[in-house]
């Protein structure tokens, strides 16, 4: 679906900012949030739409996102609720293990007149799955499903992350249907699915099992070292990964699912050549520190 409007496609990333405390030391973070950074660095006009506290890790945080040239307009400040933040740690191979803060200012992401604006002209919604732990976050998702614009001019984009004990599987099966591209890891997929464990060279029969079950048009079945896949109007793509030093996997997905977007959107690659191009960014991002490197000449 390409769009013949010069202007960069904005693309609104509804869901949490917070901080990822990482034996490294403080970084940004968030799934909405790291997809919102690399669009930007990607060209799109990405808007947050989120919530932090009036307090310092939230000025911190909207100071970043100035620096980095992130509207902040969107993000809402709360008195009665603190900034959201993760306790994180890396196992041998660079992959992270979260500890959640519950009751945080991102349970409850305001929809007012410049959100309502902003999604009127979007192309995109990049939505997550553990923002929707929240009724109060599930009624404002409603709300911006109900002012965007139709489905073909405008994607929803369902970046499933299960993390316990926030992985309801309902909830998820019950937004899947209303998604236009369905990102999930081959272990979510599996899930998913009905399924105990995830193998090595089922991605596809997952994508496709996923596909019937939820009407979503596109899925994406990501699978860390081995790679990603792309299933489209019953086509699969396979893009096998190519190897790199891994520093950590926090944000190569993020980036992974920036990228993609960025590319089907403007319709200018085929999908197969979309999927190679994010797995390239997912795998430049997974050998540098952090989640929201800059990027080579920005």
């Amino acid at each position: 679906m390409p769009s013949s409007d010069s202007r960069p496609p904005r693309i609104l990333c509804f869901g949490e900012i917070l901080w990822d405390f990482l034996p490294a030391g403080l970084f940004a973070g968030g799934a909405p949030f790291n997809v919102a950074y690399h669009l930007k660095q990607l060209g799109a006009d990405a808007r947050l739409v989120s919530a932090v506290g009036r307090d310092l890790l939230g000025d911190e945080l909207l100071r970043r996102l100035r620096n980095w040239n992130l509207d902040t307009e969107l993000i809402t400040r709360h008195s009665g609720l603190p900034t959201g933040y993760v306790r994180a740690e890396l196992d041998a191979s660079g992959s992270a293990r979260y500890d959640i803060t519950a009751s945080v200012a991102w349970d409850q992401i305001f929809m007012n007149e410049d959100v309502t604006r902003a999604a009127q002209d979007a192309r995109a919604l990049v939505f997550g799955s553990l923002a929707q732990r929240s009724p109060f976050n599930r009624t404002v998702l409603n709300r911006l499903f109900a002012v965007l614009p139709d489905r073909d001019q405008a994607w929803r984009v369902f970046d499933v992350n299960l993390r316990a004990p926030h992985d309801d599987l309902e909830l998820v099966r019950a937004l899947a249907p209303r998604a236009t591209l369905l990102k999930v890891n081959a272990e979510e997929a599996a899930r998913l699915c009905g399924e105990l464990h995830e193998a090595p060279g089922h991605e596809e029969r997952l994508a496709r099992d996923l596909a019937g079950t939820t009407g979503c048009p596109i899925i994406c079945v990501t699978a860390g070292e081995r790679g990603a896949g792309l299933l489209r109007e019953g086509e699969w793509h396979w893009e096998p990964a190519q190897p790199v030093e891994v520093a950590d996997t926090v944000g190569a997905g993020d980036s992974f699912l920036a990228a993609l977007l960025m590319h089907l959107l403007s319709g200018k690659l085929s999908d197969a050549e979309s999927l190679a191009r994010a797995c390239r960014t997912g795998e430049w991002v997974a050998s540098q520190r952090g989640a929201t490197p800059a990027y080579p000449g920005a």
